[in-house]
């Protein structure tokens, strides 16, 4: 490679330096150079060294963008983390819903609910590549990778579809309750919950056969999981019962749950539907509906810690990867709250999109 790189320069030098006695013979000269130059050009990037070099990567995982899914613009909102500014209004199929990162964050996949199809962007080119066809109004979902399924909720089939990723086909349909939504994953890969919102049920399912082997009985509308890091309990979220029910992993049954009432509202105004737990699992961070606050909990000892006041109707939440700053969706007030997890409050809001749903930070 060394060789042909001095070869190409030793042949530019003598273009420059040949000479010639008028000008004929000097456009002559000229093409000649230009031939030359060009073979060894070729020659260069035909070597041997030059074939054994890597691709350059595709910069993706790891940018800290924060991606906001808009139900009524049909966009995603993709903000700058450290200046907090759009950088891509990016355009979806009908209605965004739930988002999920492939493992290396090179894909994110989007449920769009109007249009039957989970699109796939991707993080490098921030583009949709590719699209799964789903059930219908598919909600949210959840991704094995291992064994290259996804299982999503189909909010008007009451059923759950077990997707292959790679064929983009449907390989099982599973009847299952009304209005289902939350979707978890076992860390094996061999168990699926979902929740029913008119069933009032979280169903457990065994992902090899499709087969409900548990159906379990939590308070009124449950909406989304969350999981603690030992894998011993399931936190779900019941929108009109003001709680978030608690679920013993190994006996399928709810061992406790935890009320919510902010001071000076209403019982009926409390509607928790967003969770996320910190990666020690000792805090969990619930959104709290039309109260407009986010709860946090302590979660050895249930109690709430305090109250922080959003937007309006804040349902989606997640947190940095350093767990500093805490992201929400607020669904009526088209904006996010950025909240700073040590002092408890909310710093900003930024406009998104209209009625967002979900947020997410490819951390």
């Amino acid at each position: 490679m060394v060789c042909n790189a001095l070869s190409f320069y030793v042949a530019l030098r003598r273009c420059a330096s040949a000479p010639v006695s008028g000008a004929h013979d000097s456009a002559k000269a000229g093409v000649w150079c230009r031939l030359r130059a060009l073979a060894f050009a070729v020659a260069f990037s035909l070597s041997p060294a030059v074939l054994a070099l890597p691709p350059a990567p595709a910069v993706a995982n790891g940018t800290g963008l924060i991606f906001v899914s808009n139900e009524k613009t049909n966009n995603l909102i993709v903000i700058d983390p450290k200046t907090y500014r759009v950088v891509k209004d990016l355009k979806t199929s009908r209605r965004p819903r739930d988002m999920h990162f492939n493992a290396d964050h090179t894909k994110l996949y989007v449920a769009c609910g109007d249009d039957d199809v989970i699109d796939i962007v991707d993080v490098a080119k921030l583009a949709v590549v590719g699209k799964l066809a789903t059930g219908p109004s598919p909600e949210a979902f959840a991704i094995d990778e291992k064994r290259r399924r996804i299982y999503i909720a189909n909010e008007e089939a009451s059923s759950l579809s077990i997707i292959d990723m790679d064929k983009n086909i449907t390989v099982r349909e599973v009847p299952i309750g009304a209005e289902p939504e939350g979707v978890m994953v076992s860390q094996d890969g061999n168990t699926v919950f979902v929740t029913s919102e008119v069933g009032d049920l979280v169903h457990v399912i065994d992902a090899r056969t499709g087969q409900v082997t548990h159906d379990i009985v939590v308070g009124t509308r449950p909406r989304r999981f969350a999981a603690t890091p030992d894998g011993k309990e399931l936190w779900v979220s019941t929108e009109l019962s003001g709680a978030v029910y608690i679920i013993d992993r190994l006996k399928f049954e709810v061992k406790s749950k935890i009320e919510f009432l902010p001071p000076g509202m209403r019982k009926t105004d409390v509607t928790p539907v967003g969770l996320a737990m910190t990666k020690d699992g000792k805090t969990a961070y619930v959104t709290l509906g039309h109260a407009a606050q986010v709860a946090v909990v302590d979660v050895p000892t249930r109690k709430v810690q305090a109250y922080i006041l959003v937007g309006k109707r804040p349902w989606g939440v997640a947190l940095s990867r350093d767990e500093k700053t805490l992201y929400v969706a607020n669904g009526l007030g088209d904006d996010i709250s950025i909240i700073n997890v040590t002092s408890r409050k909310a710093t900003i809001s930024i406009p998104v999109g209209r009625v967002p749903y979900g947020v997410l930070v490819d951390d």
